[in-house]
């Protein structure tokens, strides 16, 4: 049988450079100016470097961005140190200039142009007027552009001037009108050449994105421009007024495009209500005109020409869904709702509105529309909110909870609160808890104080129907939360006394757990805060424990394994942070319980109940001293009981109390290295790989815990005197703890060690290594002047490291690779090889199982011959040959230096051995075959080189020529070898195959394997015939007693260390 030779392990020979991913850093991109600026800056220079233009020069030819951010940060200094009189100065003029040009030129997300802008703000006050001046005169440059792919980076511009710069703001002020009609020019031009581009979805959505930032900047425009407030006095004759309308023609016209991007139909619908808003008179009209625009009830008589003009697609057509929609949109945020401003009209066009909401509901089918209007309904109820603080008694009355607008809004919540969108149902929980809102005040404050909310009938009913549907519905959990934030939970516990028990229940079922365990926490912290209010002593605590604690330990008890691990992961940890006292009642009713129901293999019972909350509650900081809680909370007997249950679960929660803490420092207490040690002895032959796994990643936290809190306590043995008081010191002398943890880690080490004994099982050798190696991890060789408590290399002997060397010999290669990181991880000081003789011995042992019929051996000589190398413990014979280059190479890092040379010299040894059995199994397959595979050869040059840093060589000459012999001897190998291994055959190539070509190849295998055949069933290549039949006879005949003709010995005995 052969090893088919990978691709691969071939490729890895010619890869010796190696591609390096580096961490992205943040670039400021240099900030540069066009030629005559820099002419003028270089003129305006003086020979001292002083004045601004020698500042700025020396800026702009920075090719740094950050550094010139640097530069840009002393504008304002240095002209604050200039004279008053210097605002005439032509130098300062032209820098100014200039400055507002590189303003312009940067690119808006670059940091520089916000440094900038910042530092113009700060410019001394005599020195606006000429800043303002040379900012609206480059604006206006900009502004001229006609290039339609430039008209992005002029918007930016704008957007960016209006955005807290208020040097910017005051050019914008200066050429609003300029302004105005660059936006309507652009937003033309882009339109027509998005139409052009229609089904080139790239450039079209690069143009769409400008149409959408053009859009938002003339709603940024009109907002934050004061002259806009009185636009309306101004003649319809006025270019500002001509661009006005011309603007609100365009974005009716996106509003009502569907091919444009929902985004920009919906920042039209605001664009479009603002500028109505803005420019319609008298403004106690316009929740009038909004109404019938809405409502498709416009009279065209009543009017303005302009705004029918503007608007006619609203006005005499009818209009698509999303159309109202995003007029529904606009006007709910572009129009001020608060303290009763917009009037009865203002109540009414509120309740249209909606009333047009819950149309489009039953018709929307489109889910990105859906969420508009979920999130539209949300706004809509805010607004409610807002105008029901100030209304009149009738909007009261139509929005109170017994209303048709308030049933209508619950059955939108009922039918979307399970929708597939996460974000729309986020909108109805909103939705919800502002329908309580609006509610309460719908109510007179008489009726409030005459009545508590619970009371109430509308909240009575619908805290009832809330409470019947099943448990399994999931908008149920956020709706209730909402009650009880709202009237709290007395009133529900009332209804549902056992409702903590119902929602218990259903944790078991991971997609309702989030839901559940953020409800119990809402509904335990309000009943909490209640009681306590209420309360003349400490009794009420009872109630609160009998009512969410009681419910909880039962689950932990009885419920199912599902239950449990949710419960614990979720809820637990939330009841203790809420009341962190709870835990004593906990482990009381516990350790009664416990006595009564330690439980079994399938069974956690009280016992695994009561380590599953100790570990949690110290896992969250709430036992703040170990020692104390072991003493007053579970006794020595208990936790031993824990430590060897029979259920693997109470196991490890009994290990990770023992071992996990808030507190990475906190000092490891002698009981609890005691329980480590007893635990140790009895699990480290665990099964289950899921369960191995957790104890040997506890355990690296507890030994983690011992390194750092060692270093504190070196510190403390230091300076003690100076924290004799303080609260966090160990009650006994740190040397003493230092010592204990020293002891501590040895009979770790040495039960570990104890458990490598010859014919351990896989688990237990598994478990062993595992956290020895953490050990070796965690507790370092120290440098410099770094304390450590332990080293594992000084409980390495010569019989634990022959124990290590032994472990390769297993045939899991997870053992050896565990056992070779293991060996890797020591000194080199730990392996001293003084007899020269066994050194020899043990390479010769590696290279005979690297020519192993046994597949394991070759991995097994493959992790010797790497230890060798890096241990640089190679027989003195085979290095003889570099002793010349590795002279040569002294003067560099030593340590890659040696493991390079020490690769080089195993490969070379391994090229030779194989280059001689390649040139008998050309003559001989079959002989290869039985003594000595191909394969366990290349396995170990594959595994040296993949050790090997091949980006970093320095021997390069030495490398050439070998690197040239193992491609060419891959070659041979590959031509030996196919005849066997090249087929398409998923079982490879056997005599059987119908394909006469495959056939064929096997005739130089046959010819060598027909003298020793004694059945004559080699003597030709069989070819099935194809026949729709066959002869069971014929096949029997075909099958003759195959005699063991011969016996195929190998040449050499396998010798194991």
């Amino acid at each position: 049988m052969f090893v088919g030779v990978s691709q691969k392990g071939w490729l890895l020979l010619i890869l010796f450079k190696m591609g390096v991913k580096k961490k992205k850093e943040m670039q400021v991109t240099a900030l540069t100016i066009c030629h005559q600026d820099l002419e003028t800056l270089r003129s305006l220079a003086d020979v001292e470097g002083k004045n601004l233009a020698s500042l700025l020069l020396h800026c702009v030819q920075l090719t740094d961005g950050v550094s010139q951010i640097h530069y840009v940060k002393q504008i304002v200094p240095l002209l604050e140190k200039a004279d008053k009189n210097g605002a005439c100065d032509p130098t300062i003029r032209s820098c100014l200039d200039i400055l507002a040009g590189i303003y312009l030129s940067l690119s808006v997300k670059n940091p520089l142009k916000k440094v900038l802008a910042s530092s113009l703000d700060g410019l001394p006050e005599f020195f606006l007027t000429e800043a303002i001046q040379s900012f609206t005169s480059r604006l206006q440059e900009e502004l001229n552009t006609t290039h339609l792919y430039s008209y992005r980076k002029v918007t930016d511009n704008i957007s960016s001037c209006m955005e807290n710069f208020d040097l910017g703001r005051a050019g914008v002020n200066n050429l609003l009108k300029n302004v105005l009609h660059f936006l309507q020019k652009s937003l033309i031009e882009i339109s027509e050449e998005n139409r052009k581009f229609a089904g080139n979805h790239i450039v079209q959505t690069q143009l769409m994105n400008d149409l959408l930032v053009g859009t938002r900047v003339s709603v940024m425009l009109v907002q934050k421009i004061q002259d806009f407030q009185r636009i309306h006095l101004k003649t319809s004759g006025s270019p500002t007024w001509q661009s006005m309308c011309g603007l609100l023609s365009i974005f009716t016209k996106f509003l009502s495009d569907d091919d444009l991007l929902q985004t920009i139909q919906s920042t039209s619908g605001l664009a479009v209500i603002l500028f109505i808003k803005a420019m319609f008179h008298p403004p106690e009209k316009i929740p009038d005109l909004i109404s019938s625009l809405l409502l498709r009830s416009v009279d065209c008589t009543s009017i303005p020409d302009w705004f029918l003009n503007c608007c006619r697609s609203l006005c005499c057509t009818d209009v698509s869904q999303s159309t109202l929609l995003f007029l529904c949109q606009g006007t709910l945020t572009m129009l001020d709702w608060q303290n009763g401003n917009m009037g009865l009209s203002g109540e009414a066009l509120l309740l249209n509105i909606v009333h047009v909401l819950f149309t489009l509901s039953s018709q929307i089918k489109e889910s990105t529309l859906e969420l508009f209007l979920s999130r539209i309904l949300a706004s809509w109820t805010n607004s409610a909110i807002h105008v029901l603080e100030s209304s009149s008694p009738s909007l009261k009355d139509s929005l109170n909870g017994n209303s048709s607008v308030v049933g209508r809004l619950l059955e939108y919540v009922y039918t979307h609160w399970e929708h597939p969108l996460d974000a729309l149902r986020h909108q109805t929980k909103i939705i919800f808890r502002n329908i309580l809102q609006m509610h309460q005040l719908t109510k007179e404050k008489s009726d409030s104080e005459a009545s508590g909310l619970a009371a109430d009938r509308f909240i009575c009913d619908l805290t009832e129907s809330l409470l019947r549907l099943e448990w399994h519905v999931k908008g149920k959990y956020a709706c209730l939360g909402c009650l009880v934030d709202y009237i709290g939970i007395g009133h529900i516990l009332a209804l549902a006394k056992t409702i903590p028990s119902q929602i218990l229940e259903v944790m078991g079922d991971q997609s309702l757990v989030p839901y559940a365990s953020d409800l119990l926490e809402t509904m335990f912290r309000n009943h909490k805060s209640h009681l306590k209010s209420q309360a003349v002593d400490s009794t009420w605590i009872d109630e609160w424990h009998e009512t969410w604690v009681s419910p909880l330990l039962f689950i932990l008890c009885e419920g199912n394994l599902d239950q449990k691990s949710y419960v614990i992961d979720y809820y637990l940890p939330k009841l203790l942070n809420c009341s962190p006292e709870s835990l004593s009642y906990m482990v009381k009713i516990l350790q009664t319980s416990a006595d009564a129901k330690t439980g079994s293999y399938n069974s956690r019972g009280a016992l695994g109940a009561l380590m599953a909350c100790l570990r949690t509650a110290r896992a969250h900081g709430h036992l703040q001293s170990a020692t104390d809680a072991w003493r007053n909370l579970v006794s020595s007997a208990r936790m031993k009981q824990g430590l060897i249950h029979q259920h693997c679960q109470v196991r490890i929660d009994t290990l990770g109390l023992l071992c996990e803490s808030n507190r990475s420092t906190e000092i490891v207490s002698m009981e609890e290295m005691q329980w480590i040690q007893f635990f140790i002895t009895y699990n480290l032959n665990s099964q289950s790989p899921g369960v191995r796994q957790q104890i040997c990643s506890l355990l690296k936290k507890l030994f983690c815990r011992i390194q750092e809190s060692s270093q504190v306590l070196y510190k403390l043995e230091q300076s003690r005197s100076k924290h004799e008081s303080d609260n966090e010191l160990p009650k006994q002398h740190p040397s003493v703890s230092l010592q204990q943890y020293k002891n501590f880690m040895s009979s770790i080490c040495n039960r570990l060690f104890e458990a490598l004994f010859p014919g351990s099982s896989y688990p237990t050798r598994f478990s062993a290594l595992t956290i020895l190696g953490s050990i070796a991890e965690v507790f370092p060789v120290p440098e410099g002047q770094v304390q450590t408590v332990y080293q594992l290399s000084h409980d390495i002997d010569v019989g634990r490291f022959q124990t290590l060397m032994e472990c390769f010999t297993s045939t899991f290669e997870e053992v050896k690779i565990l056992a070779f990181d293991l060996l890797m991880k020591l000194p080199k000081t730990v392996v001293q090889f003084q007899d020269s003789e066994k050194l020899q011995g043990l390479f010769q042992a590696a290279l005979e199982l690297s020519s192993s019929t046994k597949p394991y051996d070759c991995v097994t000589a493959s992790y010797l011959l790497n230890f060798l190398i890096w241990q640089d413990a190679l027989p003195s014979s085979l290095s003889a040959s570099l002793q010349t280059q590795q002279a040569a190479c002294g003067d560099g890092d030593k340590s890659a230096i040696v493991v390079e040379r020490n690769t080089l010299m195993v490969i070379k040894c391994l090229l030779e051995n194989l280059e001689e059995e390649v040139s008998q199994a050309e003559n001989s397959l079959l002989q290869a075959a039985a003594s000595f595979p191909l394969y366990g050869r290349v396995h170990c040059i594959t595994g040296a080189l993949q050790r090997l840093s091949l980006n970093s060589l320095r021997l390069v000459s030495e490398w050439r020529p070998v690197v040239e012999k193992l491609l060419l001897m891959s070659y041979r190998l590959s031509a030996v070898v196919s005849p066997v291994i090249q087929s398409s055959s998923p079982e490879g190539l056997i005599p059987m195959d119908t394909d006469s070509e495959s056939a064929s190849r096997l005739q130089t295998i046959l010819s060598e394997i027909q003298p020793r055949d004694t059945n004559d069933y080699f003597t030709q290549a069989k070819i099935l015939k194809e026949r729709d039949s066959f002869d069971l006879e014929d096949l029997n005949a075909s099958v003759p007693n195959i005699g063991a003709s011969a016996e195929i010995k190998g040449k050499r005995n396998r010798r194991l260390l």
